[in-house]
């Protein structure tokens, strides 16, 4: 897969970013952008009503590529804290999106006089391929190193230019995604007091919650993607959202409905957050039994709580989320196709310590099938929790032993 970089502050995100991450995608032919929102720019120095915390930025982001597989978001930069430097996160993602080919790092024309200045400027240059936006200048754009340029038109937004508008009480609410501005306005982001407001904003409407794959519409995602993002963390919200982005590829490759497979990852850990007892009220509504490991420890029962909220909260009914979400954590014999790519893509996303082996054969570095991939990841599974005498369940442990006896025919 080809990857490009979009870092920045994103204070806040506007739609000029989103804009060139898709100009990225249509000129230059990348499959994927990682948006990565700094910790602490080493070249920035906060202006007044800047102030923002990176918490705030992530979820101004996060709300903003909600329903797009299109776009990653990786919170390398704010986990390590400090100053963010750019060759730090291009070994880290090499590291564990293992791209096909070098990465492609989109910079605005504004910044790319600076580049020689930045920390290890010549692994820059040697470890990606240097991609120049147009956010100033109209025309080519003249820079003494190897470099892409994408053709775009130069819109005259910035962060700076939003926040300015906010702090005093001019338009601004088209410059951002909604995502975005629900944030601003609910937290009271950048001087914000509502005073002037011409009316409400429109809510999104309540999409259909339809069953089948073809009916899974992007409303319905992006609302249980808010949702989570509402409701888990921070880490186990971006661990949801890789687990949906690596479901979404290997349905597109083994030929299974890909918005499925993004919603069943978007929702598999919403039911984390629940205590016990609530975990077992909810999973003892879904007509299987539960066992005596999971009344033990029941947060092994999440996945069926999940997978019951689905069906209460959401209305959603489609047979294959509903069972990928449910049997992410142990599995099941007989688990279809789309659970299988679920199961596979909780274990390996990109957050995930995996063996790089195994995360070589998800990313179609090898011709496995899907079943080869399922029964390789689902070993490795059986082992860790065994090395680390941690419980496995019955259900993990015949789900192995069927998957062994199909391999061996």
């Amino acid at each position: 897969m080809r990857l490009a970089i979009l870092g920045g502050s994103f204070n806040p995100v506007h739609l000029g970013h989103l804009y060139l991450a898709e100009a990225a995608l249509s000129f230059l032919d990348y499959d994927r952008v990682i948006f990565v929102p700094a910790f602490r720019s080493p070249f920035k120095t906060e202006t007044p009503g800047a102030a923002v915390s990176a918490p705030d930025r992530f979820d101004m982001l996060a709300s903003s590529l909600a329903g797009s597989p299109d776009f990653a978001l990786d919170n390398c930069e704010i986990k390590r804290e400090g100053v963010s430097y750019t060759i730090d996160t291009v070994i880290d993602i090499e590291k564990r999106y293992r791209p096909g080919g070098k990465p492609g790092l989109i910079l605005g024309d504004d910044l790319a006089a600076d580049l020689p200045s930045w920390r290890s400027f010549e692994d820059l240059l040697e470890k990606t391929d240097i991609i120049i936006a147009r956010r100033v200048l109209a025309g080519e754009h003249s820079f003494p190193y190897p470099f892409k340029q994408i053709d775009n038109d130069v819109m005259n937004i910035s962060s700076a230019l939003v926040r300015e508008r906010i702090r005093t009480g001019k338009l601004w609410r088209s410059l951002v995604p909604s995502g975005a501005r629900t944030i601003i306005e609910d937290r009271r982001l950048y001087g914000y007091t509502g005073e002037g407001d011409a009316g409400e904003n429109p809510g999104r409407e309540d999409s259909p919650m339809a069953g089948g794959p073809a009916e899974i519409s992007k409303d319905l995602v992006v609302k249980v993607e808010n949702a989570a993002r509402e409701s888990l963390s921070a880490g186990r919200f971006l661990h949801s959202r890789n687990t949906a982005l690596l479901a979404w590829d290997l349905c597109r490759r083994f030929g299974l409905p890909p918005r499925a497979g993004y919603l069943a990852g978007m929702a598999h850990d919403i039911g984390k957050p629940l205590s016990d007892e609530r975990l077992l009220e909810l999973a003892s509504g879904d007509g299987e039994s539960i066992s005596p490991l999971e009344r033990k420890k029941p947060s092994l029962l999440h996945g069926r709580a999940a997978a019951v909220l689905l069906r209460e909260r959401f209305g959603i009914h489609n047979d294959d989320v509903i069972e990928a979400v449910a049997f992410h954590t142990e599995g099941r014999d007989g688990m279809g196709p789309l659970a299988k790519a679920v199961y596979i893509a909780d274990k390996l996303e990109v957050s995930r310590d995996a063996d790089p082996a195994l995360r070589d054969m998800a990313c179609g570095q090898a011709g496995d099938s899907l079943d080869g991939i399922f029964a390789a990841v689902l070993g490795s599974t059986i082992d860790f929790l065994r090395s680390r005498k941690m419980d496995v369940s019955e259900a993990t442990i015949r789900l192995l032993d069927a998957v062994r006896k199909r391999n061996s025919r």
